[in-house]
């Protein structure tokens, strides 16, 4: 029989603060973190907004040393780690380091690394190229990171499945720690792609929105959502079985329930029109808890402000809840942070565990008018206080990469 898991920590780097509670209170102060790219100059760019962290200083969390050693994105996860390790209690002097595991992930890595050192390289030719550059660079380092700087010698993996990353990270160490691979897991995402080739990319994909008002660029299913805004930053939690928990006296915020994964198999950037991949990752999810639509109190969406997210994702949630699917509370967290790519999963699984513990549904910022075939209830104006005993979290990637969480109350 499978074992019951439990959340016990949780860290966050965002951009509307670089911890959990500064965080969920600016979420609950519709607080919008999205502003004008200063990492670059943007002249010559179209989009020219991004959710950038603020004032973060990899110093207050790791040596110097190791920080040199590290991109972004990896001080990020090690920096959201490292929170969420201590909020849990963990003594690692009492643990089995073998069954203490790692699962956060990266959807890109660090594009940063490789443009410093590709100019190099063109520039001064291949004897200039950091000799660390492959480490820094690709997308493991993260979990790596976090294995190395805190002794965590149990499973170390690094889900790669774009902007479904977290989710699908945090879904796996459920996995792993349900059918006993591991006792404890630090799992999320993290990501660092605010540079010039990450925003030129995603702008020739017409991905990205051109709009020049930070309150109103990111706007999930709003009739004049032209796009997603970039954001940075990660989300770490530690999942726990619940056996464990309870033997070394842990605090324990939410019970994760279900986990289910699905391929649209049908576009590299579009999801699935009817939004049936999505819908079935959904119904997957409450199987998996055994549970049935009408357990779902609140969805935290995929919610990227794109055209076909939006509605895709509305139609999906449709087919998985049926006619409940109007009863929901629904809303996007990348309304405030953007859209933090592989770390958009862990930190909107902790939006929804605080969303369970307070009993509180932060609002979709931007959203004014509900765009066509968006008819459903997305949490428009102010947040809403209300009992939060179930929530989903979806994460959509390209690909066509879905992924949904189910978190639940826990109860003895």
């Amino acid at each position: 029989m499978s074992r019951r898991v439990v959340v016990t920590g949780m860290g966050a780097i965002t951009p509307i603060g670089n911890d959990v509670d500064s965080f969920w209170n600016g979420l609950k102060e519709k607080k919008v973190g999205i502003g004008p790219i200063t990492y670059f100059d943007t002249t010559e760019y179209k989009a020219k907004l991004a959710a950038q962290v603020k004032d973060f200083n990899a110093k207050d969390y790791m040596d110097a040393k190791a920080a040199r050693r590290m991109e972004l994105f990896s001080q990020y996860a090690v920096a959201a780690a490292r929170q969420a390790l201590e909020d849990a209690g963990i003594d690692m002097t009492k643990e089995d380091p073998y069954l203490v595991g790692v699962a956060v992930g990266s959807g890109i890595g660090s594009l940063q690394a490789l443009e410093k050192d590709h100019k190099k390289l063109l520039e001064k030719g291949p004897s200039r190229v950091n000799p660390l550059l492959v480490p820094m660079m690709i997308s493991n380092m993260a979990a790596g990171n976090v294995g190395i700087q805190f002794g965590l010698k149990g499973k170390n993996i690094n889900v790669v499945t774009a902007c479904a990353t977290g989710t699908n990270c945090i879904g796996e160490a459920f996995r792993a720690i349900q059918y006993g691979e591991a006792d404890v897991m630090l799992a999320g995402g993290t990501e660092a792609s605010i540079c010039p080739i990450g925003v030129a990319g995603f702008t020739a994909l017409t991905a990205l929105s051109t709009s020049d008002d930070p309150l109103h660029a990111s706007r999930p299913f709003d009739e004049n959502r032209d796009g997603f805004v970039m954001g940075e930053g990660s989300g770490v939690v530690v999942l726990e079985a619940l056996d464990h928990a309870l033997a070394r006296g842990a605090h324990i915020y939410a019970e994760v329930a279900g986990y289910g994964a699905t391929c649209d198999a049908y576009h590299i950037t579009s999801p699935a029109e009817d939004g049936s991949g999505a819908a079935r990752a959904m119904v997957n999810a409450i199987r998996d808890a055994g549970m049935k639509p009408e357990d779902i109190d609140y969805v935290n969406a995929h919610g990227t402000s794109t055209h076909h997210n939006d509605l895709f994702e509305t139609k999906a949630i449709k087919l998985a809840l049926g006619d409940h699917a109007y009863q929901v509370k629904i809303n996007s967290t990348k309304s405030m942070i953007g859209h933090l790519l592989g770390a958009a999963g862990g930190v909107e699984f902790i939006t929804c565990v605080k969303s369970i513990q307070e009993g509180f549904i932060h609002a979709t910022a931007g959203l004014e008018t509900e765009g066509e075939g968006c008819d459903l209830d997305y949490t428009k104006g102010d947040g809403v206080a209300m009992e939060v005993n179930c929530a989903i979290s979806n994460s959509l990637g390209f690909g066509g990469h879905n992924a949904s969480i189910l978190l639940k109350k826990y109860v003895e």
